[in-house]
């Protein structure tokens, strides 16, 4: 799998995302939208950049778990309760997803809603990745 990422010069340059992401590969991987939900069903951190590094690993352990690393996504979306408290928050999430996820980065969006469905969570991050052609053997899918 390749993904090359494409940022016209036409265009403002992007800061924490890619304003494209051309993947060629045959397997797509769809992942469901994480919230920052422990083991237990359980929201932890009360802060957004704690949420958010809790969603964050979330997504990337489904990821793993479907043969993927954090190279492999193409697309992310950012559901935020508050994008004010988001953007005053922008350089730590930054940080954050640098550790976690690498500077490769996929197309982004963010956008505010009203709630989400674990009422005590203020963030939440889905996506979908492109992988290899080879189907990843089933110690790969382990969680």
């Amino acid at each position: 799998m390749t993904a090359e990422r494409v940022n016209p010069p036409a265009l403002s340059p992007p800061t924490g995302f890619s304003h494209a992401v051309v993947a060629t590969g045959s397997r797509l991987v769809f992942l469901a939208g994480q919230t920052a939900l422990d083991a237990d069903g359980k929201i932890v951190g009360g802060t957004l950049p704690e949420q958010f590094a809790r969603a964050l690993a979330n997504l990337l352990t489904a990821l793993r778990a479907a043969g993927g690393t954090p190279a492999h996504l193409a697309r992310v979306t950012v559901y935020a309760k508050d994008v004010a408290d988001y953007r005053a928050h922008a350089r730590e999430l930054g940080a954050v997803w640098r550790k976690s996820a690498g500077r490769d980065y996929p197309a982004m969006a963010v956008v505010q809603v009203v709630r989400l469905w674990d009422e005590e969570a203020l963030v939440e991050l889905d996506g979908f990745a492109v992988l290899d052609d080879a189907p990843a053997g089933p110690a790969d899918r382990e969680a």
